[in-house]
């Protein structure tokens, strides 16, 4: 079901993407052994949180502003790299989900990217 409210940065397709690896993380982290509540899945899930998080909470302020935040989010894509190559050689996932969740990020990194520059170039 879609809500009668809207906000402007829920049409980027950059935090859509952000909000659909964020769950496909979280789905994994569910299952990682109990020993990493308090280190890897922490860590993973408030990256995995922190890219679309950034994305919605910069788009409401000024361009440098909205910059600093994306580059905040981008930081936290490449955070969500690193987790994931932990997860996989723990064996926590497998590798068709190493390979997901790096598409995704490579994906979401490119996206930030462009979105950087085009606000770049806007304010020069």
């Amino acid at each position: 079901m879609k809500s009668q409210y809207h906000f402007n940065f829920e049409d980027l397709k950059v935090y859509q993407k952000a909000i659909e690896f964020d769950e496909i993380a979280h789905h994994q982290i569910k299952a990682f052994p109990k020993i990493e509540d308090y280190r890897l899945s922490s860590q993973f899930a408030r990256a995995a949180d922190s890219i679309a998080f950034n994305i919605a909470e910069g788009s409401g302020s000024s361009d440098a502003a909205f910059l600093n935040y994306l580059r905040i989010a981008r930081d936290s894509s490449r955070e969500c790299v690193s987790a994931t190559t932990k997860a996989y050689r723990r064996n926590y996932i497998s590798f068709n989900e190493y390979e997901t969740n790096r598409g995704f990020l490579v994906e979401i990194n490119k996206m930030l990217s462009a979105l950087m520059k085009h606000l770049q170039n806007k304010n020069n």
